[in-house]
């Protein structure tokens, strides 16, 4: 009942009931209650299908909330997240969505997958007394944390909260106005037309041109229209919950089937924020190893119960995660810390020599390999050609053990090999990406990564390698831009990569500036 139709309709009622008194005649009352009738069967239809569609999105967002081990009164409980205040402690373990922003206390440090905010892949480490993000995910490590901000007050919640709170008009609910203003203005003009005429030329009688009046008045109305058209738009939202889609406006759904350009995240919507060794691009520089040898060298340098991102990735490379340990004996293994910068495993195989295999920054084993001054040179271009395609790098080297005691230095190491690591994209990304082609919609990647991780990515997706920074929105770079405005920037580009917040502002208020 609350749009310019209905109040149309409810003025019609009031005509029918209150004006329509004289000429000897009582009030039509038929016109009213059937005006009324019709008005409340729209309402209520509205009304139950907005509610069971605004119903399954609850019940989704229910199944997806968070919940929080958290210490209240001296004893532990699992709460929801949304219960959470400044000052509560949690507990955090190993694949927790982190409930809330807060302080890590003491305890050892953890590895966090901050991908949903900031786009990058790798997990990056927390030390006590730093902070994490709501809506990060704890990959390794278990600690106590003091909440210290949570709702909108959160990093994830102020962009949430920007999203939430924007003021743009969808072009559904611009169409229902103009269509209402319109049956308004011509109703208006056909009753003071009417008037005139029944009154001044005819000189019908007080109660008859109120009855032609009425007829004007509710048969140029489309009441039903609005109902219609939010059953539809109910009915769609309640489906895409069922697909797993949270639809908080319902003209959203509307918004989206008329969009023309769609910004998408690369971590974990394009891609699969997972990665991977992409075999065929190994480079190998030790003599008689073949690309199967080191990956299997690799993997002994790995362990998948640390449910490390590289070691994972490394190891499903692997026909069977079991052959990483098949044959040999494991005798001493080092795990990777932030001053070494690579692991290291100390075998004995099935001939009873022992060896050593280790994996890491490329720079760190580079320096243990006694031919380093042959190779560098090599290794560095290698690095550099990954790098400009978006592919981080991972060194491999090994040694002989001849003194057969884990303590003992061994011989000279050996540099292996040059792993190139990416996060592939899904296998419906391309197709699907291909299809809001067809479909004339654009399609620019957003990415907190490095921009030649988005260039790559782009390249194998086949939606362009036309990127910029994201610094390129706040005016930098100038010199490489030269005198293309932001506006047009913006509409060429296939994506931006860089901070996302820079992206946000800019990307928001550009592509709605253009859309007017």
């Amino acid at each position: 009942m609350w749009n310019p139709l209905s109040w149309v309709m409810e003025a019609a009622a009031l005509m029918a009931i209150a004006m329509a008194h004289g000429g000897g005649k009582r009030g039509d009352y038929q016109d009213f209650v059937g005006i009324i009738i019709l008005l409340i069967i729209n309402s209520t239809i509205s009304f139950i299908e907005e509610n069971n569609a605004g119903n399954a999105a609850a019940a989704l967002m229910a199944r997806l909330a968070p919940k929080a081990k958290v210490l209240r009164d001296g004893k532990w409980s699992e709460e929801d997240a949304s219960v959470l205040v400044p000052g509560d402690i949690v507990s955090i373990k190993l694949g927790d969505i982190i409930p809330a922003d807060a302080r890590l206390l003491e305890g050892d440090p953890l590895k966090i997958d901050q991908s949903a905010l900031t786009g990058e892949s790798l997990p990056v480490t927390k030390h006590p007394g730093e902070g994490v993000y709501s809506g990060s995910t704890c990959k390794q490590g278990e600690i106590e944390a003091v909440v210290i901000a949570t709702g909108v007050h959160t990093f994830f919640g102020k962009a949430a909260h920007l999203v939430e709170n924007t003021t743009h008009v969808g072009h559904f609910q611009q169409v229902l106005t103009s269509i209402g203003n319109f049956c308004i203005c011509s109703i208006a003009i056909g009753m003071i037309i009417e008037i005139i005429v029944i009154y001044g030329v005819h000189g019908y009688g007080y109660r008859n041109g109120i009855d032609n009046l009425l007829v004007l008045l509710i048969g140029g109305i489309p009441i039903v229209m609005p109902t219609v058209l939010s059953v539809t738009m109910a009915i769609g939202s309640h489906k895409l919950s069922q697909q797993g889609a949270i639809t908080k406006r319902m003209t959203a759904i509307e918004e989206m089937a008329g969009m023309d350009v769609l910004c998408s995240d690369k971590t974990g919507t394009l891609t699969l924020n997972k990665l991977t060794v992409d075999k065929e691009m190994i480079e190998v520089f030790a003599k008689g190893v073949g690309k199967d040898l080191v990956v299997l060298m690799a993997a002994r340098a790995s362990r998948m119960e640390n449910q490390d991102a590289i070691d994972c990735a490394i190891v499903s490379m692997l026909a069977d995660p079991k052959e990483a340990r098949a044959g040999i004996k494991e005798v001493h293994f080092l795990p990777f810390n932030p001053t070494d910068k690579r692991t290291a495993l100390t075998y004995i195989d099935g001939a009873g020599n022992m060896h050593r295999v280790s994996k890491g920054a490329p720079e760190q084993i580079l320096n243990l390999a006694q031919n380093k001054a042959e190779i560098e040179r090599k290794v560095h271009a290698m690095i550099d050609k990954f790098a400009e395609r978006g592919l981080r790098s991972l060194g491999i080297a090994r040694q002989e053990v001849p003194e057969g005691s884990k303590e003992s230095a061994g011989g000279p190491w050996e540099f292996v090999a040059l792993l190139p690591l990416f996060d592939p994209p899904r296998h419906d990304s391309a197709e699907t990406i291909r299809r809001a082609l067809d479909l004339g919609v654009s399609v620019k990647m957003i990415t907190g990564d490095q921009l030649a991780i988005g260039k790559e990515t782009g390249r194998r997706l086949g939606m362009g390698t036309n990127m910029y920074p994201s610094s390129s929105l706040l005016g930098e770079n100038k010199d490489q831009l030269g005198a293309v405005s932001i506006d047009d920037l913006i509409e060429k580009a296939d994506g931006f990569a860089g901070k996302k917040r820079c992206l946000r502002g800019g990307l928001e208020s550009a592509l709605g500036k253009s859309a007017v």
